[in-house]
Order: C-alpha cells, then sequence, then structure tokens
C-alpha cells in the first residue's frame, strides 16, 4: 500500500467555455501552452537576430520577415508531424483501421518526436528556398524551442495526462480518473510520479537557460550548429531519464514486458520514448564535435607572442 500524495490541483482543462447555438467553444490549457511556447520562441529569436555580435561575420541566417514566414512553416511542421508520429510510433494499427481519425486532432494524440521531424522537414525546405544557413536556421529553433516545451508539459499535467508510474515519494500526485487509479497491488489511492513536471524543468527550464547562457554569455551562436547540437543532446538525455519514470505506453504492455519497453530482450529494454531520443542524443553530439572543429579550422590563427 503506498502513503497517500498530494492532490491533484485539478483546474480542468479549459481556460475558459462557452456555448453559442449549442457549439461549445473553448481555450484550452494546451492550445494556450502552443500559442504562448510560438510567441517566446518568435521573441527570443528576435531578439537574437537583432544583435549581429553574437554571431559569425556572415551574421544572423534570417531577418526578422524570414522569422515571420518561418513560423508558418513550423507551425503546420509541428502539427502534421506531431500527429503523423504519433500515428506511426505509437498506434498504427489502429489508425491503420480508422483512417479518419487520424485528421481529428481535437481528439488528443501528438508526438514530441513526430513534431521534432516536421519541423526538421519545414526548416529544411525553408532554408533550401531562402538560401540560408541550415545550422545557423537550427541555432535559432533550438533558442526558441525550451519554452514551447515546458508549458506544453504543464498543459499535460493540468489535463492529467502522461503521468507516471506508482511510487511512495512525498511529492507524488493522486491522479483521478479510473485509468490513473488503476495501479496492480495498490490498495486505497494510488500516487505517481508527476512526470510531466519533470520533463518541464529538464527538457525546458533548465535546458533553455543552458541555451540562452551559450548563445549570449560563451559566443556558442559563432559556431553554427553548436546550439542546435545542445538542444539534441539535453532534450534526448533528459526524455531518456524521464522514460524511467512515465507510464509506460499501453499499447506496448504485457505480461512478459509489463515495462511496456517498444524494444526488450528479457528484463532489459528501451521504451518508445528512449528509442526515439537516444539517436537525437548521438547527432547531437556530433553536431557540437564538428561545430567546434569547424570554428578550430577556420578561426584566425593567433600571433606570437613578442
Amino acid at each position: 500500500m503506498l502513503p497517500a500524495g498530494l492532490p491533484f490541483p485539478d483546474i480542468g482543462t479549459d481556460l475558459f467555455s462557452f456555448d453559442i447555438g449549442g457549439v461549445t467553444f473553448a481555450l484550452r490549457w494546451y492550445a494556450l501552452a502552443y500559442i504562448f511556447g510560438i510567441l517566446i520562441g518568435w521573441r527570443i529569436c528576435s531578439s537574437a537576430i537583432s544583435r549581429p555580435a553574437l554571431w559569425t561575420s556572415a551574421g544572423p541566417p534570417l531577418d526578422r520577415t524570414q522569422i515571420e514566414d518561418l513560423l508558418t512553416w513550423i507551425i503546420i511542421g509541428v502539427i502534421a508531424g506531431g500527429r503523423l508520429g504519433f500515428v506511426l510510433f505509437y498506434q498504427p494499427a489502429y489508425y491503420l483501421a480508422n483512417p479518419l481519425e487520424i485528421l481529428m486532432v481535437w481528439q488528443g494524440g501528438m508526438s514530441f518526436h513526430g513534431g521534432f521531424a516536421g519541423v526538421v522537414i519545414a526548416a529544411l525546405l525553408f532554408c533550401l528556398r531562402q538560401n540560408a544557413s541550415l545550422l545557423s536556421t537550427g541555432d535559432l529553433l533550438a533558442l526558441a524551442t525550451p519554452p514551447g516545451l515546458f508549458l506544453g508539459r504543464l498543459a499535460n499535467f493540468t489535463n492529467n495526462e502522461l503521468w507516471g508510474r506508482p511510487t511512495d515519494v512525498p511529492w507524488a500526485v493522486i491522479f483521478p480518473g479510473e485509468v490513473a487509479q488503476a495501479c496492480p497491488g495498490v490498495s486505497g489511492l494510488c500516487a505517481r510520479h508527476p512526470s510531466q513536471l519533470y520533463e518541464a524543468v529538464l527538457e525546458g527550464l533548465i535546458l533553455g537557460i543552458l541555451l540562452i547562457y551559450l548563445a549570449w554569455g560563451r559566443g556558442w551562436l559563432k559556431m553554427p550548429g553548436a546550439l542546435a547540437g545542445v538542444f539534441l543532446t539535453g532534450y534526448g538525455l533528459a526524455r531518456s531519464f524521464v522514460e524511467m519514470f512515465r507510464q509506460p505506453d499501453q499499447q506496448f504492455v504485457t505480461a512478459d514486458n509489463p515495462i511496456g519497453h517498444a524494444l526488450h530482450f528479457g528484463e532489459w529494454g528501451l521504451t518508445m520514448g528512449q528509442l526515439l531520443s537516444m539517436p537525437m542524443a548521438l547527432v547531437g553530439l556530433a553536431l557540437i564535435v564538428f561545430a567546434r572543429r569547424e570554428r578550430g579550422r577556420t578561426a584566425p590563427p593567433r600571433r606570437a607572442a613578442m
């Protein structure tokens, strides 16, 4: 029996809602997280390109108008990629049998990794069209992404979704609902890891502060691709770590695989989140190494002391 945890702050999924002619209109916390995440990210990018000293002699990769145009491409990439990623990575059999439901985004079901792939494709096409540096644009997007991740994970928490595994830690939360309370071997209330908040802090707050420090305080925007590498590595490691506390994806749970590993050999395995995040970390490390070597190769030689 797990001791009682902290009560869930049930503030609902909507900031407000009203009916007009039998149709309900609502502003949901999740939508608000997207809106403010995009606005904050746009503001960070605008601030970065307004400081030429942060960049190489070539200057920022985009101007203010191009950033506003890129924003439209990114929104499309996030929505289309996030939805298709969820369909392909997590419930392909269900959506193969119900293809029309793929378009029903309002019913929920988005994947960060799919959204990330959508953003990469959108940014690549945009940079090719604008003849802009893909690596430096990637650095801008890396700076812009953590606020959205932070707010999105907070929205996951308020929406009572993506909670963690049962635990007896002092900060465990008693999430409401029959599914959240279905904890085998637990009598009474079941408390769980607030894994959404773990991700908000690691992927959003800490990673975001680190990226801003490296860009403004350490001059890393002068190494195209370096900040993008830090983001990929940081997110990949943070997500892989938090997966150890998240409730496993139900479609992967079986009698011989209670942890819900998407890839497993006996008791060892990787969840789908880890399977998708660890390659991100490796690509990120490779980008950092490449960016630093390029900076060293192109840097002017130091003069000998007289």
